[in-house]
């Protein structure tokens, strides 16, 4: 069938008036840091040899590694030597990992510590198991607020505002709207039997992520098989002490391994979304919320402190690892972010999901296109960016008033904000006018200055669409690193909060990249400071704001690592809700 047509974009006629060779070009640059050795490093760190630096580089063009190696050394040192360290640790972090959600969530479902004493005792020990509506994440557990509806009138005033045609003002909307995108954020992290007990849930999605590392054959691995076999021998005493059920310690290391789906297990489906609407008929807000940077992934961590990008024409540069996870690209194989990205000013946009008209092509008409082009294979129904835009453009057809939010925290909030700058360059024109907001917390930068203009053009006017929350001394909104001539800039709107959540309407927060001696100081006083609010603020404030043992502990591993302990939830929840009065203007519903 013939695609449908529409009134060209300011964008579309830009593409189109220029030379469509331009479109062809394909300039990016891979930092791999398993590509050298140590003394390729050292030559690199000491001497400053470029030579020894462009081992650990990749690029469409010599000339783009001698320069970026010299120009912006420190940088990829930065990026190569944190990399290498959780490379390092990546699978003591999954362990460490497996072993914590088990038993944080082992001490939860049975009452805590006294509780699991007890039911050891009577032989009742309750097992849990992943994919479980009572199975709550490590991000869970450090804070466990989870209730979308604090403010009780939030969807009536919502509802209000849109139907009344009304800017959401601070008292209508605003603070109202943060609120629900901050606990969505969060929930993001959980499952999906976790998530459908919460609001109006549409679709929840384990999708693709570009950059694939499978752990093929896990369980032949020593480290693991050792860990499996002390687990064994403790179940195995328990067992014979307790009138369990579970009569052999195989058994119940069946159901350890259920829990985690370790025999089969594959980190490929690694980049999670929901979506949600505030009711299930006639709806008014559409909520996508990105799942975030997991405490214990290599592989997340990685990507926040990659320095890789591929550079589209009249766009920009951008992070080559947020363009993997919303499965847009593979940086094995360059050409696949080609053929997503740049080919949005030839038959490919139109061909597969039209020109932008929420009407225009059916899914039967898209599939039939994606059959035609090799380069969009079936993992293509199963990536998030492609996932998410057909499901959401049903439900704009569906509810006709009905506007969307994009939310996320952490990774998941460079992904909200890349998802609208991939509709934008698709030319999806009718979906991002029923853009309502775009808001992110503790996001790293997503590309450079151009791509910052780009979308400010497209997010600001005639009313702010991005806001941009950073809290205090979080060390994931300074990544990837800037400086006044590095290619990695913030946009939109920064609303910053300081440790006693004090708000401030800024460009950029404060120690944008945390060198010095003096930020490092002032990061590690913050850290003493918020670890004694930690123990007075459930009396200060209310119950509600009363830290887990959990967060205490992060806390206190936060005296170490003050910017990594800055990032979690619990801080930007508490912003939010504590924060001052804002004035920010916000989008028209």
């Amino acid at each position: 069938m013939a695609a449908a047509t529409s009134t060209p974009t300011e964008f579309e006629e830009n593409s189109n008036d220029d030379d469509k060779s331009e479109m062809n070009i394909t300039n990016y640059l891979i930092v791999r840091p398993e590509k050298g050795g140590i003394l390729d490093l050292l030559r690199y760190l000491v001497w400053a040899d470029i030579g020894s630096g462009v081992k650990f580089l990749e690029s469409s063009e010599e000339g783009i590694m001698g320069g970026e190696a010299a120009d912006h050394r420190w940088i990829i040192l930065v990026s190569i030597i944190v990399r290498k360290i959780i490379s390092l640790f990546g699978k003591p972090m999954e362990y460490t990992g497996f072993v914590a959600d088990f038993f944080l969530n082992l001490l939860f479902q049975n009452g805590g510590i006294m509780g699991l004493l007890l039911n050891f005792l009577q032989g009742k020990v309750v097992t849990p198991q992943r994919d479980t509506e009572t199975f709550i994440s490590t991000i869970g557990h450090l804070d466990g607020r989870m209730d979308l509806y604090r403010d009780e009138n939030l969807l009536e005033q919502l509802d209000n505002s849109v139907s009344a045609e009304k800017i959401a003002t601070e008292e209508i909307g605003n603070r109202a709207l943060m609120d629900l995108c901050i606990m969505a954020s969060k929930l993001a992290y959980e499952n999906a039997k976790v998530v459908q007990s919460i609001m109006h849930f549409v679709d929840f999605y384990n999708c693709w992520n570009g950059k694939q590392h499978i752990l093929n054959g896990v369980m032949e691995d020593l480290e693991l098989c050792q860990l499996f076999s002390w687990f064994k021998k403790i179940m195995f005493l328990y067992l014979v002490l307790s009138k369990n059920p579970l009569r052999s310690s195989d058994q119940v290391f069946g159901a350890f391994s259920s829990c985690y789906g370790f025999i089969d297990f594959q980190k490929e489906m690694s980049t999670q979304v929901f979506i949600l609407c505030d009711k299930p008929k006639d709806a008014n807000l559409i909520l996508i919320s990105f799942r975030g940077t997991e405490p214990f992934d290599a592989d997340d961590w990685g990507t926040d402190f990659d320095y890789s990008w591929y550079e589209i024409p009249k766009l920009g540069r951008v992070h080559m690892g947020f363009l993997e996870a919303l499965g847009l690209g593979n940086r094995a194989d360059t050409t696949t972010f080609h053929n997503h990205l740049q080919m949005m000013s030839t038959s490919f946009n139109h061909g597969y999901d039209g020109s932008g008209s929420l009407s225009s092509n059916t899914d039967s008409d898209m599939e039939e296109n994606v059959g035609r082009k090799k380069f969009l294979s079936e993992k293509v129904k199963k990536t998030a960016y492609y996932a998410v835009r057909k499901k959401l453009k049903s439900m704009l057809m569906e509810h006709k008033n009905a506007k969307f939010v994009v939310t996320g925290h952490s990774l998941g909030g460079a992904l909200a904000v890349l998802f609208p700058t991939v509709l934008v360059l698709h030319q999806q024109t009718d979906v991002m006018n029923r853009l309502l907001g775009v808001y992110t917390f503790g996001q790293p930068r997503i590309g450079n200055l151009q791509l910052a203009k780009f979308m400010e053009a497209r997010l600001k006017y005639p009313v702010p669409k991005y806001f941009r929350v950073v809290y205090s001394h979080d060390l994931v909104p300074r990544l990837p690193c800037d400086d006044k001539t590095f290619l990695y800039k913030h946009f939109g709107v920064c609303l910053y909060y300081n440790s006693l959540y004090v708000e401030q309407k800024l460009d950029e927060e404060p120690d944008p990249n945390f060198y010095g001696l003096r930020s490092v100081v002032l990061a590690h006083l913050n850290s003493v400071w918020e670890l004694i609010r930690s123990f007075v603020v459930g009396y200060t404030h209310g119950p509600m704001y009363k830290e887990s043992w959990f967060m205490v502990f992060a806390r206190i591993m936060g005296l170490a690592l003050p910017g990594i302990a800055a990032h979690c939830p619990t801080d930007y929840v508490n912003s939010v809700r504590l924060g001052k009065e804002r004035v920010v203007r916000m989008s028209s519903f």
